[in-house]
């Protein structure tokens, strides 16, 4: 057996670090004057790379598992040497199959983190979009009641006439308000809208400002359960809006 035989099956022991004792050292010698061996060598490495890199991120390529594969088989033509010292290298062959195995185990695990997390992603998408659906279906609900309570805010001023609509349905405490053609506001404040109850102090409904165009919307603020409204009024506040009207009133409107 020439020496390039002799030392040609333990190269795939000695790329994934299984080679110890006296057999690495030799092959080590044996690597110094052998260009043959030493490129055999770095394409095991390559490929042992490969499979490591597989359990973060895409499969290696083919050619590289069967590189790796073809070298493993080699391993029981060993068996023909009689040397004893060859014969004792059988007993690291076991720790290279376990390091082959280790590397499936943790892609496979990685894998399956990854798809649990993507699950949850979804689940949480889909809770957000039945809010969004729930909520949607408020607004309408709202809107097209038969016992709604529809109230018309308006100014008298030259058009375009500001103008705010508030429909507001009692036994939900739902209200919508829409506005329109408002005038733009001082730095620092903000509009809020006031239902004014049949008894008692008004209660804070919402604050807004409007766009370029004059127009804002409030949808569906807290309110208490059950109040009966009398009338919708709009005040100028500070940003944060207040507790109780800021006088002079500057819309109002009664029920329909």
């Amino acid at each position: 057996m020439s020496a390039h035989e002799q030392f040609a099956d333990d190269l795939a022991m000695l790329a994934t670090g299984a080679l110890q004792g006296d057999e690495r050292v030799a092959i080590e010698k044996h690597l110094e004057g052998c260009s043959s061996c030493r490129r055999e060598l770095d394409e095991m490495r390559g490929d042992t790379a490969l499979l490591a890199l597989s359990a973060a991120g895409p499969a290696p390529p083919a050619r590289s598992r069967e590189r790796l594969l073809k070298a493993i088989a080699k391993e029981p033509r060993a068996s023909k040497s009689p040397a004893p010292a060859r014969r004792r290298s059988w007993t690291l062959v076991p720790w290279f199959a376990a390091a082959v195995f280790a590397l499936a185990a943790v892609f496979f695990f990685r894998e399956s983190d990854r798809l649990s997390r993507r699950v949850a992603e979804l689940q949480s998408e889909s809770s957000q979009q039945r809010l969004q659906l729930e909520r949607a279906r408020e607004v309408v609900s709202t809107l097209t009641a038969t016992d709604a309570q529809r109230v018309t805010l308006v100014a008298a001023q030259t058009p375009p006439q500001p103008q705010g609509r508030a429909i507001y349905v009692r036994d939900r405490s739902s209200l919508v308000f829409i506005a329109n053609n408002m005038p733009a506001l001082p730095a620092q404040k903000a509009y809020e809208l006031w239902l004014i109850p049949t008894s008692g102090a008004p209660i804070p409904a919402g604050v807004f400002k409007p766009d370029a165009h004059g127009s804002a919307t409030v949808i569906q603020p807290p309110l208490p359960t059950g109040v009966e409204a009398k009338a919708f009024a709009i005040t100028v506040e500070p940003e944060q809006g207040s507790v109780t009207p800021t006088m002079p009133i500057v819309m109002m409107g009664a029920g329909e």
